[in-house]
């Protein structure tokens, strides 16, 4: 870290260069426009001589900063289109042909400029890691703590770590307990806690209340500098792109030069070689890949993509391999309540009622999570009296005269726990669920199930990346295994790397880079050296500006996976209008070179000619502005918010589907008059809200969606969903029905009730996450 100010300088020197390079590009382009109508305007009034002048003047301007990018090119070690456009400039200079010098310097400035409107500051600029950083360190000694540089602390300093803030070096808990938020380290959203003595990384932000650390590692040789060096190591290790333009000009260049050399070895005319070299100008591949490539860029931009510049574009057409983050990605990033559980006598939406209610004013991401879904639901929420919070335990308030409490919960007495319970402790193992139990006057009286969910979004995505040519498709993350299995198994991925370091994940990405054009997408600051050590890095961005923004080379602005299939269909449509472009202009100028070489096309007949290639093939390449509708069906407003309506009453109805799953829990414990009052609140709920929820969806959604879809065929699948669970619905209200008129249920009815509650809620739940992820993941 002692070398950030060096390296920061050199930094802003590149990035100086590159403006001064960006704005050289338009004036020439200026020059030059004003150099041949200038000549133009002359000839045209009879000042032939002047007009000469003007258009050599215009050639001359051209030809100085074309001499410098051709030299910086071989630098490099490769002859670009550059090349050719200097000789076709000095030999339109040589020879006295001033306005096909002043056509070709047009051409060339109008490239040049239109690359620089794509090219944007350098895709591997890592700034915002450096800018995140903490600067100093509050040092305890005796009573007293200051604040101190961060290069001054050393190993066995006492610290403190106030809320909110990060931890700046890596260290052991002093304090009885820190409460972390590692997602910037591993990606995982639900926070930690540290006990006394437990290891901490730097990087970590404090959830919690303040705490102390023991210093166990320098600044340069904490976690976090080690993140800046490796993402500082891989962006100087992803080499250059190349142009399109430039790997054409492999074989054109030579192929130019020996025809233009027979020409004037065979004719004795320098003319016949000049006018090789104008109609040999490879204006196809200075204009029409700039153009193509450009309105993939404004096509991008348009669904919230921003694409760094025209390399990365065209490489990202190109790539076989994606690699993806887990938390953040594949998933929404933000816990979110998976189902809520109720004690016998209890209802589930009066659990989710009064934890919501005490935990509206924590900052907890657990929290937020329950209140946002309680609200959702449309619960009204008492404002609490004597809200506490311990960090890492919970809250407790008063609701509604009774002491309510959120969060862990101590064990019980003897290791004694309700059925419930254990029942709860059972399918958040399995679910890989995070639990907040609440207790009302001392008595456990539910709890609430959170994890974070898989995008709606993920599985079309991945559908659409594999038919545009994606072959293998990895997760790598800093989750644990089982959870990142469960969501693998989920999206049909080819292999999973679970609890990885950000080294192991840039590891990782080289490994995939040796076999093929490797993507890789995260959305955190542990992601940003494998962002930069990939082909491609993608950024998801909408939650503001990251190091891994600043790592990568395109950034997803909305928070929306399917952008990325989007942006890959967008990038392969862009780069094969290009190459179209490219060759069709390549093929013309070929035929006018041989036209040339024997004297029919004198060099200004022949730049003028040239400049029609140049129209044909630019038309060509703004095709690429174009909407592909076979990437993504296009809905019609009012479907559109059908669409939306629909999404929204799904989250209306998320209590629904947890009724129907608590019924049939209360039906195995003691099917006695609570269950019973249980299944026909149930059933209450689904006569009243969810059919004709599926009533709608099935007279007013799907005809809509079918021309979209390409027929009423494309939703047949779910209109059988819909028959079932009606199907189930009225099973369910027979079997009350006869329990009404014997009193009560009959030992021969549980099984069947149970089999129909259980069945009712794979099914409708599976529906809900079939209609999420293929029909509302259509609109935008």
């Amino acid at each position: 870290m002692s070398h950030t100010p060096v390296r920061l300088r050199r930094t802003t020197a590149a990035i100086t260069a590159a403006i001064a390079s960006a704005r050289l590009e338009p004036v020439l382009l200026a020059v030059t426009a004003a150099a041949l109508a200038g000549g133009g305007v002359a000839w045209l009034l009879g000042a032939h001589d002047a007009a000469d002048l003007v258009w050599a003047l215009g050639t001359v301007a051209a030809v100085v900063p074309a001499v410098a990018w051709v030299l910086a090119a071989l630098r490099r070690g490769h002859a670009g289109v550059d090349l050719i456009a200097v000789l076709a400039l000095g030999g339109t200079l040589a020879v006295g042909e001033y306005l096909a010098g002043s056509l070709i310097a047009l051409m060339l400035a109008t490239g040049r400029t239109l690359e620089a409107a794509a090219r944007r500051r350098a895709s591997h600029d890592l700034r915002a890691l450096l800018e995140h950083a903490p600067r100093v360190a509050r040092r305890r000694t005796g009573d007293e703590v200051a604040a101190v540089p961060l290069a001054e602390v050393a190993v066995g300093d006492l610290l403190v770590v106030g809320p909110g803030e990060v931890v700046p070096v890596d260290g052991r808990v002093e304090s009885a307990a820190a409460v972390l938020d590692e997602s910037v380290l591993t990606g995982e959203s639900l926070q930690v806690e540290r006990p006394r003595g437990e290891p901490v990384r730097s990087g970590a932000v404090n959830a919690g209340g303040a705490f102390e650390v023991r210093a166990t590692a320098t600044e340069r040789d904490s976690t976090y500098a080690g993140i800046v060096r490796l993402a500082r190591q891989a962006g100087a290790e992803s080499a250059p792109v190349v142009r399109l333009a430039d790997r054409y000009a492999a074989w054109f260049l030579p192929l130019t030069l020996a025809v233009a050399g027979l020409a004037w070895l065979l004719s004795g005319s320098a003319v016949r070689a000049v006018a090789v070299l104008v109609v040999a100008t490879p204006c196809p591949l200075l204009l029409a890949a700039p153009v193509a490539v450009v309105s993939g860029l404004s096509r991008a931009s348009r669904l919230g993509v921003v694409i760094r510049d025209g390399g990365a574009l065209e490489t990202l057409g190109r790539a076989r391999t994606l690699l993806l983050d887990k938390t953040g990605t594949l998933t929404g990033g933000r816990p979110r309540v998976l189902d809520v559980a109720a004690a016998p006598g209890t209802r589930p939406a009066d659990v989710l009622r009064l934890a919501a209610s005490v935990d509206q004013f924590s900052p907890h991401v657990l929290a937020r999570a329950i209140v946002e879904t309680a609200r959702e639901r449309g619960l009204a929420l008492p404002v609490p009296a004597d809200v506490t919070e311990e960090p890492g335990r919970g809250a407790t308030g008063r609701v509604d005269g009774h002491l309510v409490s959120i969060g862990r919960t101590a064990p019980a007495p003897g290791g004694e726990r309700p059925a419930w319970a254990e029942a709860v402790d059972n399918r958040a193992l399995l679910d890989g669920a995070a639990v907040a139990w609440l207790t009302v006057d001392g008595r456990l009286a539910g709890a609430v199930l959170l994890r974070d969910p898989l995008r709606y979004d993920a599985p079309r995505t991945l559908r659409h990346l594999r038919t545009a040519g994606i072959e293998r498709v990895l997760m790598l993350t800093g989750d644990r295994a089982a959870p990142a299995h469960e969501v693998a198994a989920v999206l049909g991925l080819d292999g999973v790397l679970a609890e990885l370091t950000p080294a192991g994940k840039v590891a990782a990405v080289r490994d995939e880079r040796a076999r093929a054009v490797t993507v890789m997408v995260g959305d955190g600051v542990n992601d940003a050296p494998a962002l930069a050590a990939a082909d491609v890095g993608v950024a998801m961005g909408a939650r503001g500006a990251t190091a891994s923004s600043e790592a990568a080379d395109i950034v997803l602005t909305t928070d929306r996976v399917d952008r990325l299939a989007d942006a890959v269909s967008i990038a392969q449509r862009a780069r094969r209008i290009a190459v179209q472009s490219a060759l069709g202009g390549m093929v013309m100028s070929l035929a006018a070179m041989a036209a040339a070489a024997v004297g029919l096309l004198p060099p200004a007949v022949g730049a003028l000619l040239q400049e029609g290639i140049d129209v044909a093939v630019i038309l060509n390449a703004l095709r690429a502005l174009r909407v592909d509708r076979a990437a993504r069906p296009a809905l019609t407003p009012a479907a559109e918010a059908l669409v939306h309506r629909f999404a929204a009453e799904h989250d209306d109805l998320r209590d629904v589907l947890d009724s129907v799953r608590a019924a049939a829990d209360r039906l195995s414990g003691a099917p006695g008059p609570d269950a019973l009052a249980a299944v026909e609140e149930t059933h209450r709920l689904l006569t009243e809200r969810l059919l004709p929820h599926e009533y709608a969806e099935e007279h007013e959604l799907y005809p809509a969606l079918a021309p979209t879809l390409g027929g009423p065929e494309a939703t047949a699948t779910m209109s059988r969903a819909h028959t079932e669970i009606e199907r189930l619905s009225r099973r369910v209200a027979t079997h009350l029905e006869l329990a009404r008129a014997s009193g009560g249920l009959a030992p021969g009815q549980l099984d069947d009730l149970r089999s129909c509650l259980y069945g009712l809620n794979t099914v409708l739940r599976l529906h809900f996450t079939q209609e999420e992820e293929n029909y509302f993941t259509l609109a935008p």
